[in-house]
């Protein structure tokens, strides 16, 4: 095991419920001393990994290193004070004898999208951004297949588009579908991009800062914001819409899986590890991390990191606002050849069943027959 190419990857928790998952001990407490803990608290080693296996018997370790923060404070906190937790969480990992780090939800979100966080850092650091776009493309077309909507006669929403996820998806996105409607707050950025692009597009093209106008143009939703509420509310989907969703904390409200069963949701970032992996607690040995996943399935941002690991491509692979489309397609290759593939489907942490995909699509004809377009 010595010999193994060894990665590190930063976790956080994503919401106050989620912190007893890291911490068993702060079940139960109030939320005003949650937060005063996780101030305080330092990095820690969190997960061991083992067990992911290439095809060809190539194998990697690493550690999931906790940064312990909830989204809202990497947002309010003094950004310094966040570079110094994430920089320390990644200086545990390269200690345990990791080779290249990955920046998990927030923290490859907050400043300048893990620049300055790689520029601090004693090895190489990636966002993880390049295969999480190339299998949210992925994910959006399967879920279009499974509702039956043809892409290429179809609109498709990008909310976030003026983000690095978001832009790079619109790019991916274009050559398959017919329409596109690029949606973001910030009207000026959003105003430039789409000026830059709407003549290399393969697609007609639109732009507009109102998520609900463009959510409710669209037959395909692809949202990659960096929200801390929800994004996308029921009353806006269009009947027998697919949705994928890319964000952690996730855009679409909850209230979409009561409320509209004829739409097909899915978290559009999961893949299926290679191999046998392992996700054991360090300080509870024997005891598995609850990724809040299926069995063998890791987000595509922790994916991404274990194939360069696999690689031995250690360097700064995906880093800052701007994707380059070569590179998402290249670690989209290196992923396959490593033996990652397309998680199952998934929305509102449980599994989508081929009845589910079928009730939606029955629930979705119901719906047309009754309220005509």
């Amino acid at each position: 095991m010595t010999d193994l190419p060894k990665f590190c990857f930063i976790i956080h928790p994503l919401s106050l419920e989620d912190v007893a998952r890291y911490e068993p001990g702060a079940k139960g407490k109030g939320a005003p001393i949650v937060r005063k803990i996780l101030e305080w608290m330092p990095a820690w080693a969190a997960v061991h990994v083992t067990g992911v296996r290439a095809p060809d018997g190539r194998e990697t370790e690493g550690w999931f290193v906790a940064a312990p923060l909830l989204p809202e404070q990497m947002l309010a906190f003094p950004r310094e004070e966040v570079y110094e937790r994430i920089v320390r969480a990644i200086e545990l990992g390269a200690e345990l004898g990791a080779q290249v780090a990955g920046l998990g939800a927030f923290t490859g979100v907050v400043g300048d999208g893990g620049v300055t966080v790689a520029q601090r850092a004693p090895i190489p650091v990636t966002t993880g951004n390049s295969l999480t776009i190339a299998a949210g493309v992925q994910s959006l077309l399967r879920g279009a297949r499974e509702m039956g909507i043809d892409p290429a006669a179809a609109t498709a929403a990008v909310i976030g588009a003026t983000g690095s996820i978001g832009g790079a998806c619109v790019r991916l996105l274009a050559p398959h579908v017919g329409r596109l409607v690029l949606v973001a707050r910030n009207a000026t950025r959003l105003r430039k991009m789409h000026d830059d692009l709407a003549g290399s597009l393969a697609c007609e093209s639109t732009s507009t800062t109102d998520v609900a106008e463009g959510v409710r143009c669209a037959q395909l939703v692809l949202t990659a914001t960096s929200s801390t509420q929800d994004v996308i509310e029921p009353e806006d989907l269009q009947t027998g819409a697919a949705v994928c969703e890319l964000s952690l904390p996730h855009d679409v409200s909850r209230r979409v899986a009561s409320l509209r069963p004829d739409v097909l949701v899915t978290e559009g970032g999961n893949m299926l590890v290679p191999g046998e992996p392992r996700f054991e607690r360090v300080r509870e040995r024997g005891t598995e991390f609850d990724l809040n996943l299926p069995p063998r399935t890791a987000l595509a941002c922790m994916s991404e990191t274990m194939v360069l690991a696999l690689e031995q491509r250690f360097e700064c692979y995906t880093l800052g606002r701007g994707i380059d489309l070569e590179r998402v397609l290249e670690m989209e290759r290196m992923a396959e050849r490593c033996g990652f593939a397309l998680g199952g489907m998934r929305a509102f942490d449980t599994a989508i069943t081929p009845e589910r995909i079928a009730a939606a699509r029955e629930a979705a004809h119901e719906r047309r027959a009754r309220v005509p377009a």
